[in-house]
């Protein structure tokens, strides 16, 4: 059986990779499980724990640490995120396509981590930086100091696009997740 691929899904707070995801994985043209990240931040109103994310307590989240068991994990504005690296490799050993949608510097670590050819990395990239402000606001679930530390830190993060495989831009759901969709077609032939 061959391995699954390990997808990346990556970009700045607020660029809406959360809603790409969703997009592709909805639109089941090709075939993938979404690995669930762990974090210590308070879920939204629209959020469920087990399925953006599994909500833990920060005690719980630094015994994941101390075990070696993240693929993968960051802290911003005093939150911390983590993918489980044994949930990942177990779903890719039974072939499954696993899509993990984390911020830059997870990504980082990934790339870092993980190097085998079973890998494709995108960049997800808004529009402009002030379509990407206009998004995070229209979350309303940030202070206006947050808001701040994101876009500076999404400032800097635009440099870094060039280290993925694909930099795709999203002015627009669907041409977003469609163009991803065909890209996945297209690696995985090999």
């Amino acid at each position: 059986m061959k391995k699954g691929l390990l997808i990346i899904l990556s970009g700045p707070s607020g660029v809406g990779k959360g809603t790409v995801r969703k997009y592709i994985m909805n639109r089941e043209l090709f075939p993938m499980v979404f690995s669930v990240s762990m974090t210590t931040r308070e879920p939204r109103a629209t959020e469920t724990n087990g399925v953006e994310y599994y909500f833990v307590s920060k005690e719980e989240f630094q015994k994941n640490i101390d075990n070696d068991n993240f693929l993968e994990w960051a802290e911003f504005v005093g939150n911390r995120y983590g993918t489980p690296r044994s949930i990942v490799e177990d779903l890719r050993n039974q072939g499954k396509n696993v899509l993990l949608e984390i911020e830059i510097n997870g990504a980082e670590q990934v790339l870092s981590k993980v190097k085998d050819d079973r890998v494709v990395s995108f960049y997800l990239k808004p529009p402009s930086m002030k379509q990407l402000e206009a998004r995070i606001r229209k979350r309303k679930s940030e202070t206006e100091e947050v808001i701040q530390k994101r876009l500076a830190k999404a400032e800097a993060e635009m440099e870094k696009a060039k280290n993925y495989d694909f930099v795709i831009m999203n002015d627009r759901i669907n041409r977003a997740g469609d163009e991803i969709i065909k890209i996945l077609k297209e690696f995985d032939r090999d």
